[in-house]
């Protein structure tokens, strides 16, 4: 049985609880079992924000992530908050543009600009979480391409699909 534990990280305001809450649909559209979960401090933006999505081709017994297989720092204080979490098989991605220290670990390591990306190729970093979706699945492959695609077009306002379609393409580019 295949299980893969994620987290995505970063502050509110960053789109890591959509970004969780995307790849869980995909994962559902891919004939998975999921749980996703979030939590987020009192402040609507700019506190530590969080959300778990754990895929699995059975059943899962626990909601939370126990062990990070992938974790995603979208800035330098989710990275130093969850490193401890990661295996030591694990892959970190890193949002470069805003992570300035790796720690030292043993996980496959992949620096990805992603609100660099967002700001000079979608108009402005509020896409970043979707080009870091892009290069999860690219890196990854934890759910289908196809399936990123249609829960991206099923869960974000119908006036802003092409350019989070656009960002995803960007990220999966960017590896």
């Amino acid at each position: 049985m295949e299980k893969t534990e994620i987290r995505i990280s970063g502050l509110g305001g960053q789109g890591v609880v959509l970004a969780g809450q995307i790849l869980g649909r995909a994962a559902i559209y891919d004939g998975k079992n999921v749980v996703q979960t979030q939590s987020y401090g009192a402040e609507a933006r700019g506190s530590m924000a969080k959300s778990e999505v754990i895929i699995s081709d059975g059943k899962i017994g626990f909601p939370l992530v126990r062990r990070c297989d992938i974790l995603v720092a979208m800035n330098q204080e989710a990275l130093e908050k969850n490193i401890n979490d990661l295996s030591d098989d694990g892959t970190l991605l890193i949002d470069g543009s805003m992570v300035k220290n790796v720690l030292k670990n043993k996980a496959k390591i992949f620096d990805v600009p992603a609100t660099k990306i967002a700001e000079n190729y979608c108009g402005g970093k509020l896409y970043a979480n979707m080009v870091m979706l892009g290069a999860l699945i690219k890196i990854t492959k934890v759910v289908s391409k196809s399936s990123m695609e249609l829960a991206i077009k099923n869960s974000i306002a119908e006036k802003a699909v092409v350019i989070n379609l656009q960002a995803f393409k960007k990220g999966e580019k960017a590896i």
